[in-house]
């Protein structure tokens, strides 16, 4: 994401101030769920449900700007594909993934399917082996059982933000 960004602001400033705003707002609105989510094990709608608009338009706009129509497809076949496919996982067991978690990985989709296909399927990869790795030193360590609930917001985001960053 890091090339696609300095692209941006290389070749249409207004571009890349666009996705700058809008990978500032990952950062934020992914902080502030990641703390919610691990205290609480909720991620509240009032915060994830308003940041689909304005992603969707921020990134939206700087494809658009840039002549890349392409990654509003992708953004928007990402959001798609990763709501559905949590909610499969959901509906097959409610306790294991929240909706929640569902409705946070749609939105991590806008940003992982502008990015390109390999950030859309390798940000839940990572998110699974970072939260398992994480579960199993729980575990590991006697501070959770076999079967203790953990927050997975945290590690959806951070499986995100890991492959914006070093993918591509």
């Amino acid at each position: 994401m890091l090339t696609v960004l300095t692209s941006y602001w290389i070749e249409v400033p207004v571009a890349g101030f666009l996705l700058t705003v809008a990978l500032a707002g990952f950062v934020g609105v992914g902080a502030l769920l990641s703390v919610i989510d691990a205290r609480t094990h909720r991620l509240p709608n009032r915060i994830v449900l308003p940041s689909y608009p304005w992603v969707a338009v921020l990134l939206g706009a700087a494809a658009a700007l840039a002549g890349q129509w392409h990654r509003i497809l992708g953004m928007l076949v990402g959001c798609a594909v990763l709501w559905v496919g949590f909610e499969l996982l959901h509906l097959l067991d409610r306790r294991g993934l929240g909706f929640g978690d569902v409705k946070l990985a749609g939105l991590l989709g806008l940003y992982l399917g502008f990015a390109g296909w390999q950030e859309l399927w390798w940000g839940p990869c990572f998110a699974i082996l970072l939260g398992g790795l994480w579960s199993l030193g729980l575990v590991l360590t006697g501070r959770a059982g076999l079967g203790s609930a953990v927050a997975f917001g945290p590690f959806l985001i951070l499986g995100a933000a890991l492959a914006l960053a070093v993918l591509r």
